[in-house]
Formats: C-alpha cells, sequence, structure tokens
C-alpha cells in the first residue's frame, strides 16, 4: 500500500472521529450511536485498505460496475451500504453484494426486490427540498409508499436518507436536517436517519442523524 495513502487516510479518519466526538458532545448525544458511512466511490481499494486499518468498516458505494470488483478484492466483515441512484434492473446484482439500501424510492424498485432472497435493510431516500431535478419521494406520498414497503416481505425499513440541497453553509442545512428528523420520529424510536455528507455531517449530527455519508474529507478529492 501506497505510505502516503495510508497517513492521509488515517489521519483524516482521526479528524472526523474527532469532530463527531465533539459534535455529540454539543447535542448530549453519545458517538457509538453514529454509523460512520466511508463513502468510497471512485476511490482505490488501497484508500478502503488504509481505512480499514484504521478501524472502519462501513463503506459507500453508489455505482454498482465500480464497486462489485472491490467487493470481491476486499475482507469480508465490511458493511457496504449502496448510497446512489438504484436502478430497478440492477437490485438483483445489488442484493448479492450490499447490504444496506440507502436510497429506494420507489414502487418499481420494491416489485424487483420481491425476486431477491431477503430480507434486506433498506431506507427510504426522501427529497426532503422537494427539487423537481432530484431522486428521492417527496413528502405528500410518503406515508403510502410506507405502507407498501410493510408490505414487501423481501426488505426491512429501517428509516430514511436525504441529500438535501446543495447550499453552502452547513448552518443552512439545519432545517431540512430537523424537519427529517420529525418525520424519523413518525416512524419510531429506533428509525435511521442517514444524512449529512463531508460538509455538513457535524450540523446533521446535531440534528439527529444515525449514519452520516462522509467521502473526500477522508479520503481527499476526487
Amino acid at each position: 500500500m501506497n505510505p502516503e495513502i495510508r497517513e492521509l487516510v488515517h489521519g483524516n479518519l482521526a479528524k472526523v472521529r474527532h469532530e463527531m466526538s465533539e459534535s455529540c458532545i454539543r447535542s448530549g448525544r453519545k458517538v457509538e450511536d453514529i454509523t460512520l458511512i466511508a463513502v468510497s466511490k471512485t476511490f482505490s481499494v488501497d484508500h478502503i485498505l488504509a481505512a480499514y486499518e484504521a478501524g472502519q468498516r462501513n463503506f459507500g458505494e453508489s455505482r454498482l460496475q465500480e464497486a462489485i470488483p472491490k467487493i470481491e478484492a476486499l475482507p469480508k466483515d465490511i458493511i457496504w451500504h449502496f448510497i446512489g441512484k438504484l436502478q430497478s434492473n440492477k437490485i438483483k446484482k445489488a442484493a448479492e453484494n450490499f447490504n444496506i439500501f440507502h436510497s429506494v424510492d420507489n414502487p418499481r424498485q420494491l416489485v424487483e426486490f420481491l425476486k431477491v432472497q431477503g430480507p434486506k435493510d433498506i431506507l427510504i431516500e426522501v427529497n426532503i427540498a422537494e427539487e423537481v431535478q432530484k431522486s428521492g419521494i417527496f413528502l405528500y406520498p410518503l406515508d403510502e409508499f410506507i405502507q407498501s414497503i410493510v408490505l414487501c416481505n423481501t426488505v426491512r425499513l429501517r428509516g430514511l436518507m436525504t441529500i438535501g440541497p446543495n447550499l453552502q453553509n452547513a448552518e443552512a442545512m439545519r432545517p431540512y436536517f430537523r424537519k427529517m428528523r420529525e418525520l424519523g420520529d413518525k416512524i419510531g424510536d429506533d428509525c435511521w436517519l442517514s444524512m449529512g455528507m463531508s460538509g455538513d455531517y457535524s450540523v446533521a449530527i446535531e440534528e439527529g442523524a444515525t449514519h452520516i455519508r462522509v467521502g473526500s474529507v477522508i479520503f481527499g478529492s476526487r
């Protein structure tokens, strides 16, 4: 392994974990209740192994074709999260390789999940700002979609995910994260909330995130 990659990833992971702890202190939460997903899309096996050496076990990928060779080459105790746009015709293959799906947002996907051996853990992707150019379900059909998931016996609804609008100021994301927490509270106390990325994960933790998806501040610029 390239020693520069190891040094970069180990150092960055330490910084992220420190900031996670600080965010938990500010919000009265326990850091062990937050799952850090290292978003490894476009990065090499060496980058992932460096993070693995530093104790990281949860990784996120968004392109099936890119992810499968990595999954096959890397340790089997890694938990793989599919975080990208989930095409219905690729669900069967994705289900063979991924543990958790963060981007379920339409009934066609559920039809394909019925064909796989389950149950698979899923999260509903919520388009919290209702931006027409982005994927994710809007708020008004969310309750109905949740009921349809309950009827699908090959998936297990774990919670909600959002990307949120592309805002420069992390503080501006707070109302959207807060709204996600309110939606999660309606589902139940054990609802996962996958929200917060490299630029705003601290605010997301303060507003109730249980899973954060962090890539560039761990692995460097793409």
